[in-house]
């Protein structure tokens, strides 16, 4: 029997964003109702009435659950509307029991995206992150492509560096190292262990799994789960992907490679990291003690093939 499960999503004027999403999670290839939180937040669009319509489209295929909420000014991020949708999910379902499967407005899941999520859990771990890949059906500039294409082969050797020095039991290749909120899934009970979504301005998903983590919980990536997102270079949270999009974009106009760490510091990092997971409270010691390290330099320029 399926566990149960929340589909939960913010969502900031999103009107033109949401049906297209919608669409994806009611062609999924899961079987009865497929429940959906969305948090509406310091909406100036028609994404009420949008959300309102497709809940009437879909009846009986998406229960969707609608949260609209005007945040004051030092609450209006990604941080605080993310952790609206999870927790009105968290209510919805089982909250000892349950899957949490946070994603963006700007995405579109494919038909297997929810059935590969729980498949991965079942297999015991606590958290699964999702590969993100750029939407195709929206084009990209040939430089920007080039770019976007070498940075996921320099991710895909610092996965095997990782692999070779510190590898973990569930964990294991081939894998890929995305676990943000686009596609993020997370046993209920170790949500709330983790004090649900940290509600700060940026990498609130990041800082979720890091929690997750450090109270005992097991994050997977398997390239069977995988979303797609917008390569829009506008985008609603400042240092989101978006933001990143429009620098690599700035960088191919000028024909500048990007600037990553090397992969000698990433060995450095991995040694560590296994030196640091053998102590008493292992991964969980990497999380806090990680966070008090230095950021690594960005000395390593990007080859990209013409």
């Amino acid at each position: 029997m399926m566990p149960p499960f929340c589909v939960c999503v913010p969502a900031r004027n999103e009107a033109k964003r949401l049906p297209t999403l919608l669409s994806a999670l009611a062609t999924q290839d899961v079987v009865g109702l497929i429940p959906v939180a969305i948090c509406l937040n310091n909406i100036d669009d028609d994404s009420v009435e949008l959300v309102h319509a497709a809940r009437q489209r879909y009846d009986g295929r998406l229960g969707i659950l609608i949260e609209e909420h005007r945040l004051p000014p030092d609450r209006a991020h990604a941080g605080a509307a993310r952790r609206i949708a999870m927790d009105r999910g968290l209510a919805y379902i089982d909250p000892d029991h349950g899957i949490l499967i946070s994603t963006d407005a700007d995405c579109r899941p494919p038909a297997g995206w929810i059935t590969a999520n729980l498949t991965a859990m079942a297999a015991g771990v606590d958290m699964v992150g999702g590969r993100i890949v750029l939407d195709d059906a929206e084009p990209i500039p040939a430089d920007l492509a080039r770019i976007r294409h070498a940075i996921d082969g320099y991710w895909h050797d610092v996965r095997e560096i990782e692999d070779r020095i510190d590898p973990c039991l569930w964990d294991s290749p081939p894998r890929h190292g995305d676990h943000t909120g686009a596609s993020l899934a997370i046993t209920t009970d170790l949500y709330r262990k983790a004090g649900g979504v940290p509600p700060i301005p940026l990498g609130e998903d990041r800082a979720l799994v890091e929690n997750g983590i450090a109270a005992g919980g097991r994050l997977a990536h398997p390239i069977s789960v995988w979303t797609r997102t917008s390569s829009r270079r506008q985008g609603r949270a400042t240092g989101g992907m978006a933001t990143e999009m429009k620098r690599l974009e700035a960088l191919a106009l000028v024909g500048l490679p990007p600037l990553l760490p090397s992969f000698d510091q990433w060995r450095q990092r991995a040694a560590w990291r296994r030196a640091i997971r053998a102590s008493p409270d292992g991964a969980a010691a990497v999380i806090r003690e990680e966070r008090l390290l230095p950021p690594m330099l960005c000395d390593f320029p990007l080859d990209i093939a013409p």
